[in-house]
């Protein structure tokens, strides 16, 4: 595999296929305790999908505002609330979600900083797979279709003292539909989204699951495999916190 063209360290691919959304919401903020804590020496690289549709709220988020309740209700579709901040998304088949879970210096490099760190090799990577993307807004990654950008990624992060949990969608050949009956109209916006509803400002990679992780994995010089993942701690979060409904609805 190519090396990557950012200032990390070479990551370690994770091979750790968890079955809910949950399990794999609870890994990615486990392993940014992990290195956080010294646990593990260098950035851990994943990349899963979601067996099902599922609703996850940025930390932040507020669910009236971002989200149609009786649609999602309507849809059979599950709401969850994740660790890092951002807009609320729809995972499920087609949606690749990557997460790079990497130790910061004493001296933390900004939040522009980051972005770039992350979002410049995987446009690279992706580019070089035969989908030529750029960044567009503060975390999206975007393609042209018919003269317009389109979003296909958007990122969000999390910091601990040690360590950031920077991870995103990639939308493959994902259901927007289902975006534009369970989401609202975004609070805020990036500027290149001009006003436009889901269905007309996402679009999907069309590169296939197996590319698009191989994309991945070379934007991060993941060549380095490991299985071992925190499973009690996985075990604890998913009880105490990603299966409360206190903490999914602690911002109606």
């Amino acid at each position: 595999m190519s090396q990557r063209r950012s200032g990390l360290s070479p990551a370690c691919w994770l091979d750790a296929d968890l079955p809910t959304v949950a399990e794999n919401l609870a890994l990615d903020e486990a392993l940014l305790a992990e290195v956080h804590e010294g646990l593990r020496g260098g950035p851990v690289l994943r990349t899963w999908m979601a067996a099902e549709p599922t609703v996850v709220l940025g930390s932040s988020s507020h669910l009236s505002e971002e989200i149609d309740p009786d649609a999602c209700q309507a849809a059979g579709v599950r709401v969850l609330r994740r660790p890092s901040g951002g807009l609320t998304v729809v995972l499920g088949p087609g949606c690749l979600m990557w997460s790079v879970i990497a130790p910061l210096p004493e001296t933390a490099p900004g939040i522009e900083s980051i972005h770039a760190a992350m979002l410049d090799p995987l446009c690279a990577a992706l580019t070089a797979a035969g989908r030529p993307v750029l960044r567009r807004g503060a975390s999206d990654i975007a393609i042209d279709v018919d003269g317009m950008e389109r979003k296909v990624s958007g990122n969000a992060l999390r910091i601990r003292r040690g360590a950031v949990l920077y991870h995103g969608t990639l939308l493959d050949r994902f259901d927007i539909g289902l975006i534009s009956r369970v989401l609202r109209h975004p609070p805020r916006e990036p500027g290149y989204r001009a006003q436009r509803p889901h269905e007309a400002f996402l679009a999907n990679l069309r590169l296939g699951r197996e590319p698009l992780e191989a994309a991945v994995r070379r934007a991060f010089a993941a060549d380095d495999v490991r299985r071992d993942w925190p499973q009690d701690r996985v075990t604890t979060l998913v009880r105490d916190r990603y299966l409360d409904a206190a903490w999914t609805h602690r911002l109606p």
